[in-house]
This record gives C-alpha cells, sequence and structure tokens, in this order.
C-alpha cells in the first residue's frame, strides 16, 4: 500500500475520532442507541478511500476506540462498548465502509447517485444489519422492536448519506485533478 494511502487512512480515523466529540442525541425509542455524526465518517472512509481502504481506516478507529480512547459519542471508549446496546453498530461500521466503498465504483448511475447509494446500502443498510440483532439482544427486546427503534436514525442517516456523497464527489474531483507529489 503506497504511503499516500496509508496518510489518507490515518486521516479518516482521526475524522470519525472528530465526528465523535458532536455531543450525541439519546432518544428514549432507541434503548440507548445515540443519533451520532461518527456514521457520516463511515460512509466517507468507503466513498473517499475504496473498499479496502477504507474498512482498514474504520478498523483503526475501531482499534483505538476498543484500547480505551475516548472517541466515541458520549466520551465512551474501552473493550465495554463490545458488551453495550450499540456493539453491533460500531463492529457493523467496518463491513460498512467496505460495502460502500465496493459499490460506489460499480454501480451504474452517474457518481453522486452511485455514491448516494452505495452510502445507503453500506453505511446504512449493513450497519443496521450488524446492529439490529445486537441492540436487540443486549436490551432484551425482540428484534422488531430493535428495528423499530432503529428506524427513528433513519432521516438522519439519509440526510449523512447525501452529505457524505456530496463530500465524497466533490473531494475525489480535488484529488484527480491535483497533480502526483
Amino acid at each position: 500500500m503506497e504511503t499516500r494511502t496509508l496518510v489518507r487512512m490515518a486521516l479518516m480515523a482521526a475524522l470519525i475520532g472528530a465526528l465523535g466529540l458532536v455531543p450525541p442525541l439519546f432518544l428514549p425509542l432507541a434503548a440507548g442507541a445515540p443519533i451520532t455524526a461518527q456514521s457520516l465518517g463511515v460512509m466517507l472512509a468507503g466513498l473517499l478511500l475504496g473498499a479496502r481502504a477504507g474498512a482498514g481506516a474504520v478498523a483503526l478507529f475501531c482499534f483505538v476506540v476498543l484500547l480505551g480512547a475516548p472517541l466515541l459519542a458520549g466520551g465512551r471508549g474501552g473493550l465495554g462498548i463490545l458488551f453495550g446496546p450499540t456493539a453491533g453498530y460500531f463492529l457493523g461500521y467496518i463491513a460498512g465502509a467496505y460495502v460502500t466503498g465496493l459499490l460506489a465504483p460499480r454501480l451504474p448511475f452517474g457518481a453522486l447517485v452511485s455514491a448516494f447509494l452505495a452510502a445507503v446500502i453500506g453505511g446504512i443498510g449493513v450497519v443496521y444489519l450488524g446492529g439490529i440483532p445486537v441492540l436487540a439482544a443486549v436490551a432484551g427486546i425482540g428484534l422488531e422492536k430493535a428495528a423499530l427503534a432503529s428506524a427513528v436514525f433513519i432521516p438522519g442517516d439519509l440526510l449523512k448519506a447525501m452529505a457524505a456523497a456530496l463530500l465524497a464527489t466533490t473531494v475525489l474531483k480535488g484529488w484527480r485533478a491535483a497533480p502526483p507529489a
């Protein structure tokens, strides 16, 4: 892997951590899962870096959090994250970035629409696929109730997917136009 990619991965991991500084919003319906800005970073990682590097950047972020860095929304970090109601979403971030990065260049639409759909499928669908069952198990509620609780996040996540698509297509244009270092 070239140095430029490694630097971008580290910067993306740092960006996801910085997005954790945005105060979370806890909803009573969501059984402990907060609204955060970090899923925007997960979508951007896949869109900007591609499947492997995007997932690698998110995995780096997750590793640092599990080591104890309080980078998740609300200043959470450490191994205890793996035993809470948001563990599935947290671990789903890695697969979400991978699928987002995998789909974006393969979808047969324009760059913006493809980026948006990839962010929706990977950054929302895949992350929810990992998060809902764990939320149901840890919170002691059924899958249906966990899915309904998670549904309150969909409007905001769709806005984050659109923001990620707009940002990514703009940044990628700049990266392509920049002369090699």
